[in-house]
This record gives structure tokens, C-alpha cells and sequence, in this order.
């Protein structure tokens, strides 16, 4: 083992160069009064044209991107939308903050997202959504949820948060629900800081989003401060939009690093019990976030794999607890998936950059403790 003399691992870490320090520096230097939305226009401009979709709103956060894009859906009290029991709690708040209800529902157990069979027996008169969270980059089987969407005319929504440089079919992930959204969080694989962004094809969605997302102030509305409706001040500053633009220019670059890396954890680590995000014939996942579930067979101590990581300061980050864990919401200890994922499974380190040694020093913390485990 080596010692905490070893150079710290962080579990995540952006990738910025003189091209977003630049941008940024001129954002700050320039960027007002009439200026003031430029960077954030050419980053809509350019995530659109990378995804291939006709709208975009940048916002704070992929959070309040969800929030704006199901309440312009219309989503409310009473009303209940379908998503998968083990997620990150944003995915959820959203509807919770509408008045509506998250009906959760387990996972398969080779994807970590929705079980369609799960989702089609939770429909019920009230459901108005069916949320496919690609979770760390895997994809939903976007298909089937689409097609029993169509028989219960409900819509698809794509929370493509962590999804940035997967493609599902020849359509990147995020493009073809009602409405997709992204994170550009400082763990993301393409950052602004803090950030998100709202992506639809259906222009009628689109305007009732962008009102929504400018305190509800319509854009064709020539009076100063005449909000048509009460609406949400979620928008991306024109600062994080320059580096936005950056990062844009690098995307490619971006999701080529995530990929090198995961493919070196997955060549190293194959002879193990444990298995690795899935990339199903036809698709590719942008691997946001390496990640081993060791086999349920094998005796598996993550507490024990975490202070091994500590011991050689790596930086551990367990998998998503299921959110009907959590004290916010009804329990389902008949989730049998989500539960055992929980417990089976961690995320390793991943970060642009990481070189060979860093990743061999993560690996043998890895093989350390399952070997022992089996």
C-alpha cells in the first residue's frame, strides 16, 4: 500500500485551459450592458449545434432546467411522474417543488436505469412524465420508454445531466425526449462552474420555458418589466457562459479523455468479479463516471475499499443511495436492483488528464479488496 505521502487523487476535476481563461477574462473585462448576453447566446448556439436540436435555454443548473421544463410541461398538484428509485435527489426535487408526486421505480440491473417493464406498471391516470435519468453516462433504452409513452400519451423527458457525449441509436443522449437537460457542474465532463441547459425540439415547449425562465417575461413583450405569469430566475451568467464557450471548442477533446480513461480501468480490471458501465451495441456512453458493481456472489466491504482509497489519498464516492432510502420519501425495500447497487457498487476516480500512474495506484486499492472479497 503506499503511504498519504502520494499525491492527492481527486474522484473528479475539469479540465481548464488559456482558452476558457481567456474567454472568461473577457466576459469580465467586456461582457455588460449591451454585451451582456453574448457568451451565453453563442454557448446555446453551440450546444445546439453539437446536439443537433433546434432549442436551447443555458441555465443555472440542470436542477432548475428540470423545474422550468416540467412546469412549462404543465406538470403540477396531483399529478405523478415515473423515474428510477436510485438517482441524485435533483432529478426528484424538481417535482416535488411542482406539487406533484415521484413515483419510483427499480432499475435493471446491467444499465442502472429504468426498468421499462417497472415504468409501464407504475403508469396511472395521473402520470403526466416518465423521467429516463442516464445515470454516470449510461443510457436509458430510450425506445422502449418512448414506445409506452406513445401507447399512454406520456412524454418522454431526458435528464441527460451526466450524459455529455453519449449517443443512443445516432442521437445523442438529451436530443429526443419532450424536453432534455444537462449539467455543467465542476464534476461534469464539460463545466461552466455551476450550470445547466434546457434542449427541446418542440417550439411551443420552448417558449413557455424561456417566459418561464426570465421571471415569466415573455420575449416578443416590448413593456419594460411586464411579466405575463410568475416564472423562475434561473439563467446562466454571461461569465460561466465564456468559459461555456470554451469548453465547447474542446468537446470532442472532453469526452475522448473520459473514454481513455475508462477504457483503462476496464482493460485492468476485466479479470475481476465486478462489472463496468455497459455500452450496448449501437450506443456509446461518454463514461462521466468509471464505476465497478462487484458481483453479488462475491463478499464486497466497500467501507473497506473506501479507507484503503484514504490510505493512499484517493479520493472514494459511493454509488447513489436509493432515493426511497432517503428520510424525504416512502420506502421500497422491494427494489431489489436499486438496493443491492447501492451497496455493491463505487465510482472511480475520473478526470480528464488522469495519467497512467494515478490510475494504476486506483486500480490496485481495487484489486486489493475484491481479490480478497472472492
Amino acid at each position: 500500500m503506499n503511504n498519504v505521502s502520494e499525491s492527492r487523487i481527486y474522484y473528479t476535476k475539469p479540465s481548464i485551459t488559456d482558452l476558457e481563461i481567456g474567454y472568461a477574462a473577457d466576459a469580465a473585462s467586456n461582457g455588460w450592458g449591451e454585451h451582456c448576453y453574448d457568451y451565453i447566446h453563442r454557448f446555446e448556439a453551440m450546444f445546439r449545434e453539437h446536439l443537433g436540436v433546434k432549442h436551447a435555454i443555458a441555465t443555472s443548473s440542470a436542477t432548475g432546467a428540470l423545474h422550468i421544463g416540467m412546469a412549462a410541461m404543465g406538470i403540477g398538484e396531483g399529478d405523478e411522474v415515473v423515474l428510477g428509485d436510485i438517482n441524485w435527489i435533483a432529478s426528484a426535487a424538481p417535482i416535488i417543488h411542482l406539487g406533484a408526486t415521484p413515483v419510483l421505480v427499480d432499475v435493471l440491473a446491467d444499465t442502472w436505469c429504468l426498468d421499462p417493464a417497472a415504468v409501464e406498471a407504475a403508469i396511472t391516470p395521473r402520470t403526466k412524465a416518465i423521467l429516463a435519468v442516464h445515470l454516470y453516462g449510461n443510457l436509458c433504452d430510450l425506445d422502449t420508454l418512448r414506445e409506452i409513452g406513445q401507447r399512454h400519451g406520456i412524454p418522454v423527458i431526458e435528464d441527460a445531466a451526466e450524459a455529455i457525449g453519449s449517443v443512443w441509436h445516432g442521437h445523442r443522449a438529451g436530443s429526443t425526449g419532450i424536453f432534455g437537460v444537462f449539467s455543467f457542474h465542476g464534476t461534469k465532463t464539460v463545466t461552466t462552474g455551476e450550470g445547466g441547459i434546457l434542449v427541446t425540439n418542440d417550439d411551443e415547449l420552448f417558449e413557455r420555458a424561456l417566459t418561464l425562465s426570465n421571471h415569466g417575461r415573455a420575449r416578443r413583450e416590448t413593456r419594460q418589466f411586464w411579466p405575463e405569469t410568475i416564472g423562475f430566475k434561473y439563467k446562466m451568467s454571461n461569465l460561466q457562459a465564456a468559459i461555456g464557450c470554451g469548453q465547447m471548442e474542446r468537446i470532442e477533446e472532453l469526452i475522448a479523455g473520459k473514454r481513455r480513461v475508462f477504457e483503462y480501468y476496464r482493460d485492468a480490471l476485466r479479470t475481476l468479479p465486478l462489472r463496468m458501465n455497459p455500452e450496448a451495441t449501437g450506443t456509446t456512453n461518454g463514461y462521466w463516471m468509471p464505476t465497478i458493481v462487484v458481483d453479488d456472489d462475491v463478499p464486497f466491504a466497500r467501507a473497506a475499499l473506501l479507507a484503503e482509497f484514504k490510505a493512499d489519498n484517493i479520493d472514494g464516492r459511493v454509488f447513489f443511495w436509493p432515493l426511497s432510502s432517503l428520510p424525504s420519501f416512502n420506502p421500497h425495500p422491494e427494489h431489489a436492483v436499486s438496493h443491492s447497487l447501492s451497496i455493491r457498487a463505487m465510482n472511480l476516480p475520473s478526470y480528464h488528464d488522469m495519467t497512467d500512474d494515478e490510475q494504476d495506484r486506483v486500480i490496485g486499492c481495487v484489486r486489493r479488496l475484491v481479490a480478497i472479497g472472492s
